[in-house]
């Protein structure tokens, strides 16, 4: 499943501007497959998780024609983004901000949306080991990186480390954590 989403990071808008221009289909954009990704938000270090939108975004398609989109696009804490798309079997869809508003949907009931839809679709994430660290997974590698918004699962690791943990996103769909008391995963 994971290479049907190859462009999921680089291209996630462009395939719902590009679908539009060249008549493809784009998948059912309803309640029951709403989904949210996390991405990287280079030189961002916000000290909030409240969800500040991502005005727009301009740009210039292949074939010349200039567009401009307004995503459900949202900063987030720390240097990471949230990304709402729609998920079907071969693709997924960037949500804009009319998408949001059709379903009647603040960007919190979103995110609570996409995560019940997550969980029900792909299962509840796990940890396994990886090097010095944990590596956190469910059923669809790409959205492993969603798991970072999912407080029942860290509520759950934080009982097992009341010290605390470090999370690190370090790839597109990849989640680690290790507790701060291993010194040595900390340091790496």
């Amino acid at each position: 499943m994971t290479q049907r989403r190859r462009g999921l990071t680089a291209f996630l808008l462009m395939t719902f501007i590009a679908g539009y221009a060249h008549g493809q289909a784009v998948p059912a954009q309803s309640l029951e497959n709403l989904m949210v990704v996390v991405r990287e938000s280079p030189n961002q270090n916000r000290q909030t998780d409240a969800l500040v939108a991502i005005t727009k975004i301009e740009g210039t398609l292949p074939n010349g024609t200039k567009f401009v989109e307004y995503p459900a696009w949202f900063q987030y804490i720390g240097d990471t983004h949230l990304r709402f798309v729609f998920d079907a079997p071969s693709m997924v869809h960037s949500a804009n901000m009319k998408d949001l508003e059709r379903l009647g949907l603040s960007p919190e009931k979103a995110l609570a949306v996409a995560m019940a839809n997550l969980k029900r679709v792909y299962g509840s994430p796990t940890s396994v080991p990886w090097n010095d660290l944990q590596l956190v997974k469910g059923k669809e590698p790409d959205y492993d990186s969603s798991y970072f918004l999912d407080r029942e699962f860290w509520a759950a690791i934080s009982k097992s480390h009341p010290d605390g943990v470090i999370v690190a996103l370090p790839k597109r769909g990849g989640l680690l954590y290790t507790p701060l008391s291993d010194v040595k995963a900390v340091s790496g």
